[in-house]
């Protein structure tokens, strides 16, 4: 029987001491669940605990093309009114972003997760631009797609997590930027579905991501077009009779050829909306487009020719659209700050036993303060996007907090990946050490839309 995180530990919460309360506390039930699986033998069982051989399919230069995955049908069911919301977190007046007790015990476990499990496979799965089969079922089973769900939803969250969401991103982009996305991206879905859906939509799709079989799914906003502009995509949509029409092309499609369900942005009367599209639609065709960086996230193009849809399709409104892009930048901001502090971590110990002419060379003051500065301009990324996650919870406008976090992750992240490299010298260049692959995918923060989202 698959381990259901939550369903274990509300069975057994007096085994674990926990309160009436922390049984309610989103936060606590993922320790307790994320807990129990790192003791379970699950990890040994899948063989995760090292580095396994890679079996799936690599993606050529040719790459493929085929038609969308053939997915599950998702039931309909005739829900009306406007869906339910996760209340937004209690404001403590206190300008505080120290982590919770809950939340860094929350970090803590992902982050041996991401040491244990994600970072050793990470190489490989580069190499072959999809994540381990075994690692994304892993993923699933630590209650990752639930984290922003609502409780009566099938999820764990009594209160908007954005701080946690923020905290989860980061410790898994620590073992892997790629990795991390391909294991998020349905939680990215599954979050979108919770804060802008009908009833009638979280009925029909949220019980998948509750339950046993989690589907694959993306969040769709990019597009190849040079100066990209997610408020005003190419795609189109128009009305045809009851229900709507896509045509156009998609890009960063985190597996694409796997998903059964998609949330795709699209123009609808001058406006960006977005839409909620099943993989088995007709008209939609996947096509390989391996990238720089982030390559473990198996990302791909989906191109909608006369994909019709219903009515029922249109999630949200054309502010629902903006709120997503900001706070699926919000989320790219958690995985640069994983990322770099995974360049940091690497290169300090580094540069402190290699060394050059008789000494180490951290005792040059060129690469000591190298080191410094990068320290200090994650101290930086880490301060404005704790902020602007804290406000996100709050229910609070936090656009320019959102803006300022994206520019100073995707500048100074991009840096330190560049930095990490030089301070390797000719072994910042050459994959037998991953700082080049950290540097490819950090550069992926200030072109990236969509695919995560807290």
């Amino acid at each position: 029987m698959a381990f259901d995180p939550v369903k274990s530990v509300l069975a057994a919460g007096g085994k674990h001491g926990l309160s009436d309360s922390e049984k309610r506390d989103p936060i606590g039930l993922a320790v307790v669940a994320l807990n129990k699986f790192a003791q379970s033998d699950l990890i040994d069982r899948l063989g995760l605990r090292k580095t396994s051989e890679q079996t799936v399919f690599r993606v050529t230069s040719a790459g493929f093309k085929t038609a969308s995955a053939a997915g599950r049908a998702f039931a309909r069911t005739g829900g009306k009114g406007g869906g339910k919301r996760v209340p937004a977190a209690a404001n403590t007046g206190l300008f505080d972003l120290t982590p919770s007790e809950d939340e860094q015990m929350l970090v803590d476990v992902v982050t041996d997760f991401a040491d244990e499990v994600v970072r050793p496979a990470a190489s490989e799965a580069d190499e072959a631009c999809a994540a381990p089969d075994e690692l994304l079922k892993a993923s699933l089973e630590i209650g990752l797609p639930i984290l922003g769900v609502s409780e009566e939803l099938g999820g764990i969250a009594t209160e908007r997590s954005a701080v946690a969401g923020v905290l989860v991103h980061e410790a898994l982009s620590r073992g892997d930027m790629g990795i991390a996305v391909a294991s998020l991206a349905a939680g990215a879905v599954a979050t979108a579905l919770s804060l802008y859906g009908t009833d009638e939509q979280q009925s029909t799709y949220l019980p998948a991501f509750a339950g046993d079989e989690v589907p694959a799914a993306a969040l769709v906003l990019a597009e190849p077009t040079a100066l990209f502009d997610p408020l005003t995509p190419a795609t189109k949509a128009v009305r045809q009779g009851s229900g709507y029409v896509l045509n156009g092309t998609k890009a960063a499609v985190v597996r694409g050829a796997d998903a059964e369900l998609f949330i795709i942005g699209a123009e609808l009367d001058g406006k960006p909306q977005l839409f909620l599209v099943e993989s088995t639609t007709d008209g939609i065709t996947v096509v390989s487009d391996p990238s720089m960086g982030v390559r473990a996230a198996g990302l791909t193009r989906i191109e909608l020719t006369d994909v019709a849809v219903e009515d029922v399709a249109l999630l949200g409104d054309s502010a629902t659209y903006r709120e997503v892009v900001q706070n699926s930048r919000l989320a790219w901001c958690g995985l640069a700050l994983g990322t770099a502090q995974a360049v940091l971590d690497y290169v300090t110990p580094y540069v402190k036993s290699r060394e050059a002419f008789g000494e180490p060379i951290a005792h040059r003051q060129s690469v000591a303060f190298m080191v410094a500065n990068i320290a200090i301009e994650l101290q930086g990324m880490r301060l404005v996007t704790y902020k602007a996650a804290s406000r996100v919870a709050q229910g609070k406008d936090a656009s320019r907090e959102i803006a300022l976090a994206r520019r100073l992750c995707a500048e100074r992240g991009m840096q330190i990946g560049l930095d990490g490299v030089q301070l390797l010298g000719g072994h910042g260049y050459v994959k037998e050490h991953p700082v080049e692959r950290w540097y490819r995918d950090l550069r992926a923060i200030g072109l990236m839309e969509g695919a995560v989202l807290v």
